[in-house]
């Protein structure tokens, strides 16, 4: 077997590669984010300084709300744990309803809109990165910004 350098930047420097937290530990830092609009709240728990290319996230998207996004900068893959929610492909008008154990990707930076029935959580996995700090602007787009890996 031929072994291969490790080109990964915290393993090639050697430091402790194990991160281990939870949702709980977060709630109440900088790691957890309340929306402007007061339509939702996400515990980011994975950000692009832990430098592994992606991050992740618990969203709460809070019920008889209405949430519209268009993430122009990122691809986002959405798994639903709890909940019930109407999406809308703000594009082409097709409605899905999202429950526990659905999953909805969006790889071609779709406009979409959430109508959550009961208050619905979300695992969020976004590509680039987000930092931690976005929320989103008057046209529902996550700025990208940028931020060195310091895990």
């Amino acid at each position: 077997m031929r072994e291969t350098p490790c080109t990964h930047p915290t393993r090639a420097q050697g430091k402790a590669t194990v991160i281990v937290r939870s949702f709980k530990d977060i709630e109440g830092t900088d790691r957890h984010v309340k929306s402007r609009s007061g339509t939702w709240e996400s515990k980011r728990i994975i950000l692009a300084k832990e430098g592994v290319g992606f991050s992740l996230h618990e969203t709460t998207v809070y019920a008889g709300t209405e949430t519209t996004m268009w993430y122009a900068n990122h691809i986002e893959a959405v798994l639903c744990v709890e909940g019930e929610t109407e999406l809308t492909n703000e594009e082409t008008g097709e409605k899905h309803l999202i429950t526990p154990g659905t999953m909805y990707l969006l790889n071609g930076h779709e406009k979409h809109t959430l109508r959550p029935t009961v208050d619905s959580r979300f695992i969020c996995v976004f590509n680039p990165p987000v930092t931690g700090r976005e929320d989103h602007d008057e046209n529902g787009v996550y700025p990208l910004l940028t931020e060195e890996a310091t895990a």
